[in-house]
């Protein structure tokens, strides 16, 4: 039914828990899994003249955040390495996080978007329950929300 699954994951427990979910959904379906971290774009500081030493270059900033993507679509990867699934990973930046998952699931021809109801705890997941709602308002593809029924422990 699917052939290519888009996961999103923004790194916390809840979004991680849902991202296991996603790979055996996309196990019993025989499906690719494209896993999706979106960074926040770079920002520059208000007062472009002076720069502190200590702020990072744009350069620095793309990197940290395509480490800090790979870090946590890892165990995504992983997982689906463990369920001989094909897989790739994909670090974007945009400030929009919910118009470039649309965006991307569509350049990337994926059949399914695969992401959690929320994400961060506090002001965060209240911050990702919108990208949610957003996502659905915004694609013409089929959107699979998934919801834990209990916060998962840290770790």
């Amino acid at each position: 039914m699917y052939r290519k699954i888009l996961i999103t994951t923004d790194g916390s427990a809840v979004s991680q828990h849902t991202a296991c979910a996603g790979v055996k959904f996309a196990q019993q379906m025989g499906a690719e899994v494209l896993a999706l971290f979106v960074a926040p774009d770079y920002q520059y500081p208000v007062y472009v003249e002076i720069i502190p030493p200590s702020y990072p270059s744009e350069e620095e900033y793309v990197a940290q955040m395509r480490r800090l993507g790979e870090e946590y679509m890892g165990k995504i990867m992983r997982s689906c390495a463990g369920a001989n699934l094909q897989h790739a990973c994909m670090t974007a930046f945009s400030d929009t996080a919910a118009l470039k998952i649309v965006d991307v699931a569509e350049q990337e021809g994926c059949d399914l978007i695969f992401m959690g109801s929320h994400g961060r705890s506090g002001w965060g997941q209240l911050l990702l329950g919108s990208v949610t709602n957003k996502v659905l308002s915004h694609t013409t593809k089929p959107v699979l929300v998934h919801r834990l029924i209990s916060e998962p422990a840290s770790g």
